[in-house]
């Protein structure tokens, strides 16, 4: 396995580290009973088995020789100097590693996964890219899957929302950087006085004369709805990244309790449609993300607070978690001919996206944690705004790679509710037949 050497070395130092934590022997008694001269013997006979396996294995992994070369990283922008210190302390104490030059260059996550499937062999070793590109990554060979001996560190030291967007298939191919992109309410706690359910939401924000703010006429935004009463939108690829099967089920029953809350919420007089906190007026709640908590802030003063999205009662008197699409910043590392380079790879790796140095990201540039530990620390827990996306992630689904005709349609489902094209008033029918239209538009996009 690619990081077997690797691994057996970093056993070697915690064992070492364990061994010297137990501190020194009790200070013997001048004469000690002749009994115990048999016990003695045999502890220092085991003492110096386990001495002479140390340096045996010491010996071994002092051996490897992990080669020289130059290591490419790409991060955003504005963690290159923060991500460059990481790996200089990192290398600092494995100077094993030290025969290798890396250079941190600013690609963003968006454009990091085009770079490399436009050149893989020209692209970083070492990136970070959004989690629904991690498909045409995969289909173009740009990923190496996680190195066994991490997937249950890895599995188990993030939430599984990260998770579940670093994996394909059954293989986990990236490591997990951040759980920070998504939705979920900021509110006037003034105003709103309990925001668990969307009902109770509308009727404070009625009462006192002010506005929920949502943007029903967005592809990213209404999917909150409809994966909450059970729809599925995904689409399949090939190995080009070509779009081979839509999987959609809008028309359906699940469907049409999604839409006729949608159009509940667009004839209440406290709705307005949006999700930027900035461009709001006179706005007691708002589906909004991370990026406007600063925004929210300074509107909301004392009164500031957040929550996941509330739940809503169908036309069938069930009750529904508002749901909708997560977003996971990865990193990931590109297959490597030479051995030695892809474990130094993965060493480092592993490093930049585990526990310490996700908290201290989060404390650098405010990115979330995915890291369950790091979620768990004073510091991020103190966050609402990332508290509650946390909570939210939860109900979400990883966003996949989605047509870019996609986008426009749904832009067009949610216009039709806001134009009062389809109404409370509207027929089952004919609710039905802009779903049946929508679906049928999906699938075309993968044929």
């Amino acid at each position: 396995m690619k990081m077997k050497k690797l691994v057996a070395l970093f056993a070697t130092a915690a064992m070492t580290m364990s061994l010297t934590a137990c501190g020194g022997a009790a200070e013997a008694p001048a004469e000690a009973p002749a009994a115990d001269t048999a016990a003695e013997e045999t502890t220092e006979a085991a003492a110096e088995t386990t001495e002479a396996a140390e340096t045996t294995e010491a010996a071994d992994t002092a051996d490897i020789d992990y080669g020289t070369g130059e290591i490419k990283v790409w991060v955003a922008d504005n963690v290159v100097d923060f991500t460059k210190a990481q790996i200089d302390k990192f290398i600092g104490d494995h100077s094993e590693f030290s025969g290798y030059t890396f250079t941190v260059e600013a690609v963003g996550e968006g454009d990091a996964a085009g770079n490399m499937i436009t050149d893989v062999e020209a692209g970083a070793d070492i990136y970070a890219f959004a989690q629904d590109q991690i498909a045409r990554l995969v289909t173009a060979g740009a990923l190496e899957e996680v190195a066994p001996e991490n997937v249950d560190m890895v599995t188990s030291q993030n939430d599984a929302g990260s998770v579940a967007a670093a994996t394909v298939g059954s293989t986990l191919y990236a490591y997990p950087l951040t759980s920070d992109n998504g939705y979920f309410l900021y509110y006037d706690k003034s105003v709103v006085t309990d925001p668990s359910t969307l009902e109770g939401i509308l009727a404070d924000c009625e009462a006192a004369g002010k506005s929920l703010y949502m943007e029903i006429n967005s592809g990213w935004y209404q999917t909150a709805f409809f994966f909450a009463t059970g729809c599925d939108l995904t689409y399949d690829t090939d190995d080009q990244g070509n779009f081979t099967k839509a999987n959609v089920t809008y028309a359906s029953d699940n469907g049409l309790i999604a839409l006729k809350k949608m159009i509940d919420l667009k004839e209440s007089k406290a709705f307005q449609n949006g999700s930027a906190i900035g461009e709001a007026t006179n706005v007691a709640a708002i589906v909004d993300g991370t990026w406007d908590s600063g925004a929210a802030q300074e509107l909301f003063g004392d009164n500031y607070a957040c929550a996941k999205l509330p739940t809503f009662q169908g036309a069938d008197g069930k009750t529904y978690q508002m749901s909708g699409f997560g977003g996971f910043k990865l990193l990931g590392v590109k297959p490597q001919e030479d051995e030695n380079k892809l474990m130094v790879c993965d060493a480092v790796a592993a490093y930049l996206a585990g526990e310490e140095v996700q908290l201290a990201r989060y404390n650098e540039v405010g990115w979330g944690p995915s890291n369950i530990n790091a979620q768990q620390s004073d510091e991020v827990k103190s966050d609402e705004a990332l508290s509650a996306l946390a909570e939210q992630l939860a109900f979400t689904i990883p966003q996949g790679q989605y047509p870019g005709d996609y986008w426009g349609l749904a832009t067009s489902l949610g216009d039709s509710i806001i134009s009062g094209e389809l109404t409370s008033s509207s027929s089952d029918d004919d609710l039905m037949k802009a779903l049946q239209d929508f679906q049928d538009t999906c699938i075309s996009y993968a044929q």
